[in-house]
């Protein structure tokens, strides 16, 4: 050992090896004092349960501290946080009241048991915990002022996908037959621009201002995005009781796959907007009428080329519901490239936008892209 020192620093050094924490584990330090101190550990042992064999001395708490861990930690498989982890285990589950830390079969076995009951109490005992802290600030709660003076809360409703395919890989007798990690979470589905040949989908809700998250719901091949609606309708209806604000003031910007007129007549009260992709509005006479004429405005946005014309069209039936909408309809010429979105007509591009918002607070056809969905 050599050691150097002066009037006022002592160094020391050692040629022995001394294992250095992961860069992670300060953050992980932070979570565990915030959620003791909040009462949230405490609350997930009494109130999600999942009883099944096989689990020895385990709670559904040390699985969550591995999940928890792991998010934060950012490694790209599991197995690697194993690894980075495992001479700090002790200390890790030590820091969320736990005592063992379970295997990796242990937690695969866990994680292909787990039902719908066990993650609803969770989703739910996490929304709680953000109801009972009331915002202190206007700002905490943001809003968006429309041209009457009024302000909207937004909620967002994204939706992902994620594509799985086989590579192509050698198939001998020497060699087992490929499989996906994804085919036990994952069925067909639409991929969308995405290659694969199974998805999963996962919808996240979330209030735009705050950024706070409302909801998470993942589900195999296009999911059950219906029952995830209402689900997340539920959970904004909670947010905005608990905040005293008013539904009518409450703006939904809605993904593309929700636009249809049978999934919009499941918003009754809340206000909406969102890309449609029920192209047989455009055959409606009101539609045709106004397409005739000269357009509301010309739009290009910044990073785009595209010049297209809006048409704003009020008080339209969407699907078979017949759900008044004001419909904006956006056009542009096509090119060499095949637009991804909307539909094409006689050398014409058609994108589709449905909304309830009024045409006295947001006059020039479309809301500040704040709002509205992005049209590239």
């Amino acid at each position: 050992m050599r050691s150097h020192a002066d009037a006022t620093v002592t160094i020391q050094t050692s040629a022995e090896a001394v294992l250095s924490p992961p860069s992670w584990f300060g953050e992980v330090v932070l979570l565990a004092r915030y959620l003791k101190q909040q009462g949230v550990l405490e609350a997930i042992n009494e109130r999600v349960r999942f009883a099944r064999r096989r689990f020895g001395r385990y709670e559904v708490i040390d699985f969550l501290v591995v999940l928890f861990g792991y998010a934060i930690s950012g490694e790209r498989t599991l197995e690697a946080f194993y690894q980075r982890l495992q001479p700090f285990a002790d200390p890790f589950m030590a820091l969320f009241g736990c005592d063992r830390q379970p295997v990796r079969s242990t937690l695969s076995r866990f994680l292909a048991a787990l039902t719908s009951e066990p993650v609803d109490a969770l989703r739910s005992l996490f929304l709680d915990d953000l109801l009972s802290r009331p915002l202190s600030k206007e700002k905490q709660t943001g809003g968006l002022a429309d041209r009457a003076g009024n302000t909207w809360v937004v909620f967002d409703f994204d939706g992902t996908r994620k594509a799985a395919r086989k590579p192509a890989l050698p198939q001998t007798e020497a060699l087992p037959p490929p499989f996906r990690r994804l085919d036990d979470v994952s069925a067909p589905g639409y991929t969308g621009r995405k290659r694969g040949q199974v998805v999963r989908t996962r919808t996240v809700i979330s209030q735009a201002h705050s950024f706070q998250w409302l909801g998470s719901f993942g589900n195999q091949g296009n999911g059950s995005y219906r029952t995830e609606l209402r689900q997340a309708l539920a959970s904004i209806t909670r947010y905005l009781t608990a905040h005293q604000l008013l539904q009518e003031r409450a703006l939904l910007r809605l993904d593309g796959q929700y636009g249809t007129g049978a999934v919009l007549s499941d918003l009754a009260g809340f206000s909406f907007v969102t890309r449609g992709k029920e192209y047989s509005v455009l055959d409606h006479p009101l539609v045709q009428a106004r397409l005739h004429l000269p357009p509301d405005q010309l739009q290009q946005r910044p990073e785009s080329q595209v010049v297209r014309s809006l048409y704003d069209c009020p008080e339209i039936p969407v699907g078979p519901e017949g759900v008044l909408c004001r419909v904006v309809v956006a056009t542009h010429p096509t090119s060499k490239k095949k637009s991804s979105v909307g539909v094409t007509r006689s050398g014409v591009v058609y994108e589709l936008f449905f909304t309830t918002l009024p045409q006295s607070a947001f006059p020039n056809a479309l809301p500040p892209h704040s709002v509205w969905p992005q049209l590239d």
